[in-house]
């Protein structure tokens, strides 16, 4: 092979490289669980922040695997109801994703968020890796430091063990059921607040 040729060869390689690292990085998506009560509300207000591209209910941090809804409802399977969120890192952080979960629920209540009451609705933050346990630990810090709550902050910091979906129907519950009382009362708030507090991180 002569010269040129295979300056050739090594400027198609290396752009070939260049390429496939720009792809990978564009396609490049992260994941965050939380719980903080209900997890329609989790959900109506994920759904609609910049940079999210999929919100999923379901439940963790239990001992049943494969658990129905109304057996988390009964509180001994040990499991909280929680969001699995998927997004684009390039777009919105997980420190934005932990601003508005501190900020759209109450981290200082134990095992209840309002008329929600019991461990399945208790505020935890399932991690996927040391980055975002150290980020949610020094969250918590800052919070607390700053004195932004006037009771303790109560949330629990786990490694994701399992992630289980809960049953179809709960999937995008509030654009589905707008009018239904819980929805009504309870969720519009919620994603009402989130509008007023994080109106820059609206989706368009």
């Amino acid at each position: 092979m002569s010269g040129e040729k295979l300056k050739i060869l090594v400027l198609c390689l290396i752009l070939a490289y260049v390429l496939n690292i720009n792809a990978m990085a564009e396609n490049r998506r992260e994941e965050a669980v939380f719980g903080g009560g209900c997890y329609w509300c989790l959900e109506a207000v994920y759904q609609r922040v910049k940079g999210v591209e999929k919100v999923v209910s379901g439940f963790s941090g239990g001992t049943v695997k494969n658990p129905s809804y109304k057996e988390v409802c009964t509180g001994n399977t040990g499991h909280a109801e929680v969001v699995k969120i998927t997004y684009d890192p390039e777009v919105v952080s997980y420190e934005v994703l932990l601003g508005i979960f501190f900020g759209t629920h109450d981290p200082t209540t134990l095992n209840r968020q309002g008329e929600d009451i019991g461990t399945q609705y208790r505020s935890v933050i399932f991690y996927l890796d040391e980055g975002q346990r150290d980020a949610a630990a020094a969250y918590i810090k800052e919070l607390t430091r700053e004195g932004i709550y006037s009771n303790p902050i109560v949330t629990q910091l786990q490694p994701l063990q399992e992630f289980y979906k809960a049953e179809d129907y709960h999937d995008n519950y509030f654009n589905n059921n707008p009018n239904q009382p819980y929805c009504s009362a309870v969720i519009a708030p919620k994603v009402a607040k989130f509008r007023a507090k994080y109106a820059n991180w609206l989706k368009d």
